[in-house]
Formats: C-alpha cells, structure tokens, sequence
C-alpha cells in the first residue's frame, strides 16, 4: 500500500519505517527541510535503538522517502497518517490539537481519488469528528474516511513494540475502511496482534485510558514505596508479591522517580479536561497526576536526609538524566527539578548519559557533563542512579571503595543493597 505519514516525529518517523519494512510504499513528510535532508543522508533526528538500520536499509531498497512536499506526499498515497504533537495547551491542561487540525485542512486541499485520513496523534474524544467535518468543508464525503489508530510504543522498544504489538487498535466508522486497514496490518496479525475493531471515538479515548491506567500503576507503587522506607520493608518484595496476580501483572510496577516523557503527562491532564467538558469528575486520576507531581519533592526531602542537610560544596554524581532508558527524551524528567535545586542549595554536579550532553543544564551554575561513568563518579560524594541504563547495572562499585564517604542513591533499585554494604558503601534505595 501506499502510505504517507505526516509528521516525522517519534510516532510518525518509527511507524513509517516500519510499515515500509512490511513491504509498503512510504513517504514521511515533515515541513522541516533540514531534518529531511538529514534523513535522506540517514542521519536520525530521535534516539532509538535499531531505528537507523531500518532507516538506511528501507531508504536504499525504496520503499521508503522522505518529503517536505506535503501536497504531492498526498496526492501520491491511499492512507495518510497524521502523526503530529499533541502538547499541553499553556496555562491549560488540555491537548493543543493546532499540529493536527492544521494538517486536515492540508490533507483537504489534496484529496485526488478516495483516501483514508488515519489519526495516530494521541487526541482527545471526537477529534476525530472534527477532523471530518474540516475536510468535509471542501471534498465530498464519499472520497474520504476518517479513522482512528493510536500507537502504543514505548520509547527505547518502539521497533519492537510495532513489529510485535499486544494489540492494533483500529476505530471507524466505516465498513470499507475497516477492511482496508485490516489488510494493512494483516502481517502483525498473523504474527499473534490481537486485532480491536471499534468505532472512532472509542479507539481515541482507548489510548488515553490506557497511559491513564499505566501512570496510576506507576504513582501507586510509589506511594507503597514511600510506606515501606517507613516500615522497613524491601518494595522490591511487594512488587513481586503483587505482580504475580495475574489481575494487576508486574509490568509498571517498578517504584522509582515519577513519570515522566511524551506521553503520561500530557494525556493524565488531557484525559482529565476532556472528562471536565463533559461534566465527569476523574478522581482517580487527578489523585495520581497530583501524586506524581509531588514526587520529585519526596524524593529531595530524602535527598536531603541522607546528606545530613549537608549538600552546599558537595559533589553529586548523577548516572542518567532522561526520564527513562534506551531514549535521549528529557520531557518531564525528573532530572529537570533535581539537579536545578541541587546546584542553587551550592553542589557541585557531574552527570553522564549515554545519550551525551543536555541543552537543559548547559546554563546552570556548577554543573558539567562527564564523558565516561568513571569519570562522574569519582570524587564524587554521592552517587544518584536517576536512569536504568544497561551500563549502570555492571558498574563495579569495588573500584571506588577506597572512598568510604561514597554513598550510593538507587533511585531505581538496580543494586543489592547487601552487596553494596558488605564492601563498605553507604547505600540508599527507593522503598527500602
């Protein structure tokens, strides 16, 4: 099939190429003529393990373009994607629905033969009703469909949560796309994809309820974290113990920072102020949104207890600043409020992240990048293990034994605080 994906984002750059690795026809669009370039030359605007490989080998075999001529892009496909940010609005917490709106009134003015106009921007319920009545302003309804097909990729897994998804979500309103779309993603299918065929606005509010669900997971294990560092109890251990249950599953169960990237925030707060136009209070996930919120305070207030209040000409490490693994991705990571608060209380901060240096800490006072994980370490006086990098985990902390004032803050558990004690290291965990 021919497919355009408008947007070369992370939703729309991931999705693109791998629906051109299935064998598709793909242009991805962006109005930004420099990035494009950079992608024709296979340089990759996003961090994404094995996303430039697919890039290089589907660009060369021409399945896959890259364009910045958006009406041509249309004109030439059958499906086209609107895969653009949906941000929060300021000084509001619903989504900015400008990116997409603006690209139904784009797509409109180049409608040539029947198309399907499919949204895989996280929007709020009945975006996609507006969506059709913009291009139904200037094409007759008989030669488009809208539909509605949200993503459900984890940042640092995208390639493979595409290829091997838990599910394709797929809502219309209309039979003749329905079938079309099932044979677009036929290959996942028969690959084990469970297969959701619904109406349009179901399959909107679908993703939203589902990064809802994840976050409360998330906020939930932290808050019995923050119980069993009262109690002494190992979270670890609790996570186990209730993850087994089939009913709740392990997966988000793992306590640490809050959450944070392109997602959760933005659609915890975008689902609760389209549950607000209709007049329907969700408690539920106000309560985690506000828990969230006060995580990174939690968890200076113990930083400040393990260093006795004693932070001003101390040097503090930290091992990662993204909000997660596997992803150069800094949105609301909590990174952002921790290393700012520590260099005004007067610490000296070196950070390393194998994604390289951060925009964000170029203008802070008393803060450096360190090239190598040894070199942040040393001479430090507190160690932070703010991400769970693969490299983190084989650190061997006997090299920096010698300094017994070294104490170690597991901000992800990835350590046995037995073993870390036992070579005479002070050692912090989180709900332990």
């Amino acid at each position: 099939m021919k497919l355009c994906m408008i947007g070369t984002g992370y939703v729309g750059l991931v999705s693109g190429v791998c629906f051109s690795d299935l064998g598709n026809e793909v242009i991805c669009v962006d109005k930004d003529k420099n990035k494009i370039d950079n992608l024709k030359k296979g340089i990759i605007p996003i961090y994404e393990p094995g996303l430039e490989e697919l890039v290089l080998k589907n660009y060369k075999n021409k399945r896959l373009n890259f364009s910045s001529n958006l009406k041509d892009s249309i004109k030439k496909s059958d499906i086209v994607f609107i895969c653009v940010g949906t941000p929060t609005k300021k000084n509001s917490n619903s989504a900015d629905l400008t990116q997409v709106f603006s690209a139904a009134k784009e797509i409109s003015k180049s409608i040539n033969k029947f198309k399907i106009i499919i949204n895989k921007s996280t929007v709020p319920v009945t975006t996609g009703d507006e969506i059709e009545k913009i291009i139904s302003r200037k094409v007759n309804k008989k030669f488009f469909s809208v539909a509605s097909n949200p993503e459900f990729l984890r940042e640092g897994e995208a390639i493979r949560d595409f290829i091997y998804p838990d599910r394709v979500v797929v809502g219309s309103n209309d039979n003749k796309s329905k079938k079309i779309l099932k044979n677009l993603y036929s290959p996942l299918i028969s690959k084990g994809a469970k297969y959701v065929s619904t109406n349009r606005r179901a399959a909107e509010l679908i993703k939203y309820a589902s990064n809802a669900f994840l976050a409360t997971k998330i906020s939930f294990i932290n808050e019995i974290a923050n119980l069993c560092e009262k109690t002494n109890i190992d979270v670890e251990d609790i996570s186990i113990g209730i993850g087994l249950d089939k009913r709740i599953g392990s997966r988000f169960l793992r306590a640490g920072p809050a959450y944070g990237g392109s997602c959760f925030p933005k659609d915890t707060k975008a689902i609760v102020s389209t549950a607000d136009k209709f007049k329907i209070n969700l408690s539920i996930i106000k309560s985690v949104i506000k828990s969230n919120n006060l995580r990174s305070h939690l968890l200076l207030k113990r930083l400040n207890l393990i260093m006795k209040n004693k932070i001003k000409n101390k040097t503090i490490s930290f091992l990662g600043v993204t909000f997660k693994a596997n992803t150069d991705d800094m949105r609301d990571s909590s990174s952002l409020k921790l290393i700012p608060y520590l260099s005004k209380k007067g610490a000296k901060i070196k950070y390393y992240d194998p994604t390289g240096s951060k925009k964000e800490f170029k203008n802070l006072k008393n803060v450096e990048f360190s090239s190598t994980i040894q070199e942040s370490i040393t001479g430090s006086d507190l160690v932070i293990i703010h991400t769970e990098w693969n490299d983190f985990k084989s650190i061997n902390f006997k090299k920096f034994s010698k300094n017994k004032k070294l104490i170690i803050y597991d901000m992800r558990n990835i350590f046995s605080p037995t073993k870390i004690k036992k070579i005479g290291l002070k050692y912090f965990g989180i709900g332990r």
